[in-house]
């Protein structure tokens, strides 16, 4: 029987690894090559911000063009400018690797095929989506026929428009036909896909590019609106981004258009089972008393001011919190920190959602823990996965919350369970947990054992201290004259078949 890799992996999987390339162009001719990549326009903007050391980010999927692109980019360039490959990613390929760009100390970088679209904090980013086929007029006839035979008891009067990043370059074609498609009274949402970025900018100072259509009707970036009861319209194939979509937009129709296949469906029928797994991970995350943040990107803006605001969430409720950061995810990882009892995944909006099936411990959104961390539990399906917008309705209360009803809050009140149907004592972390704790409880739980030598160390307040206590396995124990010999002998050499007081005679 093959040894499993469930909690060790060879470091030759990552050698022999076969990559789908899935959409990735094949064959492109020189004009195709150059219309594809963009790279007139890449070389004008590279000029135009007088960038000196230029970081170039790939997807494993267009890796093998990394080569002839870069060449083609230096002959343009010239002398003066240096360009550097990221084979690689810390995190996502979606996200803008910044920690990889800092390594060749990049002022700038360009980033090739699928993007998250996250707001970046430190370099200016050329985002190069890629140009996939698509039909406009087949993919407005099909998404306006499906509309109208919906059979939706609220008509709405907006409609929103959503595109996958390799169809933003037909997003003005799409959007002309879709009007001339729709009654003149139904309000058309659109928000431009930008094709560069500045670090922490405004949104007024996004760059987009004349192909991707006119100024966005409500001023919003791409996956967001202002109106909470309109059509959305998403024009792509089944991707993370999708979800998010659904999952953000629940109140909402969602009718997609798959480019390849030339199909429509109403994808709103599945939003209440995605809502209905999300919740059940809440719940297991009311459970937890023992928390990891992962850190599970360097380059979205706003991470470090939210995982700040999450320690100190957890802080006043008592929960005891480590922060972890491990790049990319895998079961392997994550199972090594046994006594926590959740995980909370800080990451750009389409890497956040895990299923955490193959994982032994449940990981939830910083939303999901908001929800969780409620005294009174109501949800109302509302999702939010955007950093600013947690930071924007939870962190305004982090000063203004009375403390008073936290003195007179009963430690020893049982809670329950949704998960098992039965009470549980919540174990509580903190000075105020501590500090009502009796002396004598305090102390036994702080004290482990050390070693064999019988030395113990304090370890006040200690997750991983009260984990080691509780176990039963407490490691190998040696008897001497029992279970080893008092007196050393001289072991075996050699292989196991060449010993030769294993073959004597009887």
């Amino acid at each position: 029987m093959e040894p499993t890799s469930a909690f060790a992996t060879s470091g030759e999987d990552a050698i022999t690894r076969t990559i789908d390339l899935g959409d990735a162009p094949k064959e492109l001719s020189y004009e195709e090559f150059e219309d594809y990549y963009e790279i007139d326009r890449t070389v004008e903007q590279i000029r135009k911000g007088d960038y000196k050391r230029i970081a170039l980010q790939f997807p494993d999927d267009l890796l093998h063009d990394s080569v002839p692109l870069y060449r083609r980019l230096k002959a343009r360039l010239g002398q003066g400018r240096e360009l550097y490959v990221l084979a690689d990613t810390s995190y996502g390929s979606c996200c803008v690797d910044e920690v990889a760009a800092q390594h060749v100390d990049a002022d700038a970088m360009v980033h090739y095929g699928h993007a998250c679209m996250s707001q970046t904090s430190r370099l200016p980013v050329f985002y190069v989506f890629g140009k996939k086929p698509i039909d406009p007029t087949d993919c407005v006839d099909k998404l306006v026929q499906t509309l109208a035979s919906s059979s939706s008891a609220n008509p709405r009067d907006a409609t929103m428009l959503q595109l996958d990043v390799a169809y933003a370059h037909r997003a003005d074609a799409i959007l002309e036909k879709l009007r001339a498609a729709l009654p003149s009274t139904t309000k058309i949402l659109y928000s431009p896909i930008p094709n560069m970025t500045h670090p922490s900018a405004p949104l007024s100072t996004i760059e987009t590019s004349p192909q991707n259509g006119p100024a966005a009707t409500d001023g919003q970036r791409k996956g967001e609106t202002t109106s909470e009861d309109c059509n959305i319209l998403y024009v792509g194939g089944e991707s993370l981004s999708l979800t998010n979509l659904l999952m953000t937009h629940a109140s909402c129709e969602v009718y997609s258009y798959d480019p390849q296949t030339m199909s429509t469906r109403l994808e709103s029928a599945r939003t209440n089972k995605l809502l209905m797994r999300r919740y059940a991970v809440v719940q297991k995350a009311r459970d937890a008393d023992v928390f990891g943040i992962l850190v599970g990107t360097l380059g979205v803006a706003s991470y470090l001011p939210l995982i700040s605001h999450l320690r100190k969430l957890l802080a006043k409720s008592h929960k005891k919190s480590y922060t972890i950061s491990v790049g990319k995810l895998n079961p392997a990882k994550l199972a090594n920190f046994l006594e926590i009892d959740c995980f909370i995944l800080v990451a750009c909006p389409e890497n956040s959602l895990i299923e955490a099936k193959d994982f032994l411990r449940p990981i939830v959104t910083p939303y999901e823990l908001e929800v969780a961390l409620q005294t009174e539990q109501s949800w109302t399906g509302r999702y939010v996965l955007n950093f600013d917008k947690v930071l924007a309705e939870y962190g305004q209360y982090e000063e203004e919350e009375d403390t008073s009803a936290r003195v007179a809050e009963d430690l020893d009140e049982p809670v329950f369970s949704l998960v098992t149907g039965m009470y549980r004592h919540a174990k509580r972390y903190g000075s105020t947990a501590s500090s009502e704790q009796p002396s004598g409880d305090s102390e036994s739980s702080a004290v482990v054992l050390r070693n064999q030598d019988s030395s113990v160390a304090v370890l006040a307040d200690s997750a991983a201290g009260q984990f080691l206590q509780n176990r039963t396995f407490r490691g190998l124990e040696t008897r001497v004259g029992k279970d080893a010999p008092s007196i050393l002998e001289q072991g075996r050499s050699g292989i196991a078949r060449g010993y030769a007081d294993d073959h004597r005679s009887q």
